[in-house]
C-alpha cells in the first residue's frame, strides 16, 4: 500500500494552510501530524481520505487518484476516524461496529457470521466487547471514543486515518491505544497517519512525522529528524523543552 501526496495544497477560509505538500506513505509506517490549532491538520486527513477535493495537486492511493476509485473499493483500502462522533439514532454498539463491515459485502444486503469474527476482535481489542448491547448514545465520552476506534478495527484497511483518536481517552488507554497502533504498523503491516497532540504519546510510537506551520509550510521526516525542540518550538510556537527520565526522552512546555 503506498498513499503519495503530489504538490498537494490545502485551504480554508480563504489561506492556504499547506502548500506543495510531498508526502509518501507506505505499510509498516506510522505517521503522526503535528501544528496549532487551524494549522489544517483535519484538512489535509480529511484531503487524503478523499473527503473533500484538493485545493492543488493530488493524492493518489497505489498509483490511482483517489477520486478514480469506487466507492466501496477504496472503502476497503482507508479507514478515516473523525474527531467527533454524532449519534442520532440509538444502534447498539455490535451493531454500530458491525456496519462498518458494509464495505465486505460484495452485494450482500446483510451481515453473515463471518462479518461478526473482525467484530467481536475489535470490540476486544480496544476493551468494550462488554459494552456491545449498549446503546451508543448512553456510552460515556470515551467509551464512544473506543467504539469508534473498534469499528475502523473492523473495516479493516491497509491504510487508517485518525483524527486525534485519543480524545476523551483516560492515560491508561490512550497508552494502550499507542501499544496498539505499533502493532498495526510493525506486525500487521498497515499504514497509519493520525493526529496525536501528546508529544510523549507520539515519541513512543511513530516512524515518522509531518510538521505543519500553518501558512503553507511544512516539514516531513523520520520522527529523530522532526521531533528535535527546535522543530517542536517553531512548529507550536511554544517553547519546548526535553529531558530524559528513567531512560527514556521525554518532551515538556512550560
Amino acid at each position: 500500500m503506498e498513499l503519495k501526496t503530489d504538490s498537494l495544497d490545502v485551504a480554508a477560509g480563504g489561506k492556504k494552510l499547506v502548500s506543495g505538500l510531498e508526502l509518501t506513505v507506505t505499510s509498516g509506517q506510522c505517521w503522526f501530524v503535528y501544528g496549532r490549532n487551524g494549522a489544517g491538520k483535519t484538512t489535509l486527513l480529511q484531503t487524503l481520505a478523499g473527503l473533500r477535493v484538493p485545493d492543488g495537486g493530488s493524492v493518489l492511493l497505489d498509483g490511482r487518484m483517489l477520486s478514480a476509485w469506487p466507492f466501496d473499493e477504496l472503502a476497503r483500502m482507508r479507514g478515516y476516524l473523525p474527531q467527533k462522533q454524532r449519534d442520532a439514532f440509538g444502534f447498539s454498539v455490535f451493531d454500530l461496529v458491525l456496519s462498518a463491515r458494509f464495505p465486505w459485502h460484495g452485494g450482500r444486503i446483510w451481515e453473515s457470521e463471518a462479518d461478526c469474527v473482525p467484530v467481536v476482535a475489535a470490540l476486544k481489542q480496544m476493551d468494550a466487547l462488554a459494552l456491545a448491547d449498549r446503546d451508543v448514545r448512553t456510552l460515556s465520552g470515551g467509551e464512544r471514543q473506543r467504539v469508534a476506534i473498534a469499528a475502523l478495527l473492523a473495516q479493516d484497511t491497509p491504510l487508517m486515518l485518525l483524527d486525534e483518536p485519543a480524545t476523551a481517552l483516560d492515560l491508561a488507554y490512550q497508552a494502550t491505544l499507542m501499544q496498539q497502533m505499533a502493532v498495526w504498523c510493525r506486525e500487521c503491516g498497515k499504514a497509519v497517519v493520525t493526529v496525536v497532540h501528546d508529544l510523549n504519546l507520539a515519541w513512543q510510537v511513530a516512524t515518522h512525522v509531518l510538521l505543519l506551520y500553518g501558512d503553507g509550510q511544512w516539514e516531513a521526516g523520520t520522527c529523530t529528524a522532526m521531533m528535535t525542540t527546535e522543530k517542536l518550538s517553531r512548529c507550536l510556537r511554544h517553547p519546548v523543552r526535553s529531558a530524559v527520565c528513567d531512560g527514556r526522552q521525554v518532551f515538556m512546555t512550560f
